[in-house]
């Protein structure tokens, strides 16, 4: 064979060792970008990972630290409804259920009531 072809000996050692240089580059690289935080990601953080407390105003009296099910609860009972002030920390100021999204939420996976539709042909 000539020394020139693609299969020679030479050639083929060349290829294999830029295969496996490639291959640690991309491993080098995909570990520095999988470790690198990312504006507007969820980076979890070990202080986001408490569970969420509200404060909630009910009967003109300031309500809380309340958790999610207690949360659930009271909107069961409808003693929170779309216009109650609700606060948790990192909100400025109090806003109504209807305004925070995280309240929103517990609305939304919560089903409603279930009442019976007795249909008699």
């Amino acid at each position: 064979m000539n020394d020139d072809s693609f299969y020679s000996l030479d050639r083929l050692v060349e290829f294999g060792m830029g295969m496996s240089i490639a291959q640690q580059m991309i491993q080098t690289m995909n570990t520095a970008f999988a470790n690198m935080p990312q504006a507007g990601a969820l980076n979890v953080s070990p202080a986001s990972t408490n569970p969420p407390v509200y404060f909630v105003m009910l009967d003109d009296r300031q309500m809380g630290p309340l958790h999610e099910s207690e949360i659930l609860q009271l909107i069961n009972q409808k003693r929170i409804t779309k216009d109650t002030y609700v606060w948790y920390p990192g909100l400025s100021q109090w806003a109504k259920a209807m305004d925070v999204p995280s309240v929103l939420k517990l609305v939304a996976l919560n089903p409603p009531p279930f009442e019976s539709q007795n249909n008699t042909l």
